[in-house]
């Protein structure tokens, strides 16, 4: 195990919140790191949830305008349902990248018995983006880009590692790499200058940003401060798994109102008014449901 980072200026934590279990949705518990008081948002990222759902639970009828939602399943299948007609299911290691854009309205609910489990990230758009029409990317795990080597395998959900670049059409520009250390191996992972950066700990214990820092329990989220890339060590005996989640800050004013997300208080005004009424790419809200 190498003794220090391989980067002159390597990243290190400036802020470590841990996720609490809290009721959302339905029935449904969520780890809220980002979006919790004590980390609002991190430009461009708006909040990340750890879900954990059985039925009857889930997350009925709900719109969003304004941001993207990614979701990244880790255990069982959710089911997607949107007022535009578009329907499926994704599963273990599937991802569903929506961009909401101008309005959606959706339900997402468990597809089978027992616990599911998963992350799901919104990441804002700019203000130009905001008002676009809603698009969909869904990913199957086999599509996926995996990496191994030296005791470290990474799944690239966005972004780059190793050589290797997914295909994800970003509009916000963003990394989102997962990681499983064998134990005693390292990883150094660069990161682009600007962006801002931090990492969800799903299982195990790590050491991040510099070999002497504390090791740090899963359900933690760490906010990495200004570098070149991430140092990561595995000193424990089991294995760890994490998310390194990255993006280009969008530098405009973020005010949110519950599932919208615009630059003004009148914007936010008009996407209740439009939704309540149905207009402006919510038309097909008014005689929706899900089934």
């Amino acid at each position: 195990m190498s003794m220090s980072s391989i980067f002159s200026r390597p990243r290190l934590v400036v802020k470590k919140v841990l996720a609490r279990a809290q009721n959302e949705g339905d029935g449904a518990i969520v780890r809220r790191s980002i979006g919790r008081p004590e980390l609002q948002n991190l430009d461009p990222f708006l909040m990340l949830d750890e879900f954990n759902v059985s039925p009857p639970a889930g997350f009925p009828d709900h719109p969003h305008r304004g941001f993207e939602t990614v979701t990244y399943m880790l255990q069982g299948a959710f089911t997607h349902q949107d007022f535009a007609g578009h329907k499926g299911t994704i599963r273990t290691g599937d991802v569903q990248w929506m961009t909401a854009g101008r309005g959606i309205v959706h339900s997402e609910m468990p597809a089978g018995p027992g616990t599911q489990k998963g992350l799901q990230l919104w990441i804002n758009l700019s203000s130009k983006d905001k008002m676009i029409e809603p698009r969909y990317q869904e990913l199957l795990h086999q599509d996926i880009p995996k990496v191994e080597k030296d005791g470290v395998s990474v799944t690239i959900l966005a972004g780059e590692s190793m050589g290797i670049k997914s295909q994800v059409f970003t509009r916000t520009p963003t990394m989102y790499l997962d990681f499983t250390l064998k134990p005693g191996s390292e990883h150094h992972q660069p990161i682009p200058k600007t962006w801002n950066a931090f990492i969800y700990i799903v299982e195990g214990e790590g050491v991040f940003g510099s070999l002497d820092s504390t090791t740090t329990p899963a359900h933690h989220c760490l906010v990495l401060g200004p570098g070149e890339g991430l140092s990561v060590w595995n000193k424990s005996s089991k294995p760890l798994r994490f998310v390194l989640i990255g993006g280009q800050p969008i530098n405009e004013p973020v005010v949110q109102y519950g599932p919208f997300v615009m630059n003004t208080k009148s914007e936010i005004m008009q996407a209740y008014q439009d939704y309540q009424l149905g207009k402006n790419g919510f038309e097909r809200s008014r005689q929706w449901c899900s089934k």
